[in-house]
């Protein structure tokens, strides 16, 4: 590549992330100016006082403290279902011979193609029926089986070579010591991958809850924001302190994790 044309890329690909960062620069300079500076004009891109109260006062407004714990319950409970039924799912893809497998797992595939408003009313009839509108049970049950994470880590169990799978049960090795002793660490990049993908979705979550929760006291903080945003609608500084405390974790999630994350992309598709 050329000089030029690599001095192009780079002003292309600074100005993307200059695009990139701007709303968010702007969202947290908003959050720390005082209501008047909020809506003055011309803006000033640096506050003249740091309001750091404004967090404070965020949280006081709306209960946060238990849209995160709500989030983190949701979180932790689908991902610990994710896991479990991604990595069974995946190893059986990936390892077992089966009438229909790749019809099923193509099934599998093309539920992915559909999106959400296309399933929300029979899920909440589904759920109503259960009972278990307003509750933990209606956030976290339908999210315990993700196809995304099944498709991951059955192209990164596929990578493994099946004469060692095929080894392994010679030896005395059950098909699940296999799985647990031998296949699990060698994709934890995936496993990595899928936790910290599910995390960020939980984490994001906003139709759904929105219509399967009407108390705050089982909000999920995504859910939690968009009503303060309708009692705060004109109090730019608070809507941008909620909306930074709310995204901040997601983007160190992210930044910590990115490396993981890249390395798994790559591998999925090593082997078919």
């Amino acid at each position: 590549m050329s000089r030029r044309r690599a001095l192009l890329v780079y002003i292309l690909l600074g100005i993307g992330m200059v695009i990139s960062i701007l709303p968010f620069y702007w969202m947290i300079t908003t959050a720390l100016k005082t209501p008047q500076e909020a809506v003055q004009f011309p803006p000033t891109w640096i506050p003249h006082h740091f309001q750091w109260s404004n967090f404070a006062e965020a949280m006081r407004v709306a209960p946060f403290g238990r849209y995160f714990l709500n989030t983190i319950i949701i979180a932790v409970f689908s991902l610990i279902g994710v896991l479990i039924t991604g990595i069974l799912a995946g190893f059986s893809f990936a390892f077992y011979e089966f009438k229909g497998r790749e019809i099923l797992f193509l099934s599998f595939l093309a539920v992915m193609m559909v999106p959400m408003p296309v399933y929300i009313v029979p899920g909440y009839l589904i759920l109503a029926s259960f009972g278990w509108l307003d509750t933990y049970l209606a956030l976290i049950i339908p999210w315990t089986v993700n196809v995304f994470s099944i498709f991951l880590l059955r192209q990164h169990f596929k990578s493994i070579p099946t004469a060692l799978f095929e080894a392994a049960i010679i030896d005395g090795c059950s098909p699940f010591g296999f799985l647990m002793k031998v296949a699990v660490p060698l994709v934890k990049p995936a496993i990595i991958t899928v936790t910290i993908f599910n995390l960020i979705a939980s984490w994001n979550s906003f139709i759904w809850p929105l219509v399967m929760t009407n108390r705050d006291s089982i909000r999920p903080v995504q859910v939690g924001l968009a009503y303060f945003m309708q009692e705060e609608s004109t109090n730019y500084t608070l809507l941008s302190a909620a909306s930074t405390i709310v995204v901040i974790p997601v983007i160190i999630l992210f930044f910590i994790f990115q490396r993981r994350i890249m390395e798994s992309y790559m591998r999925s598709g090593i082997k078919e």
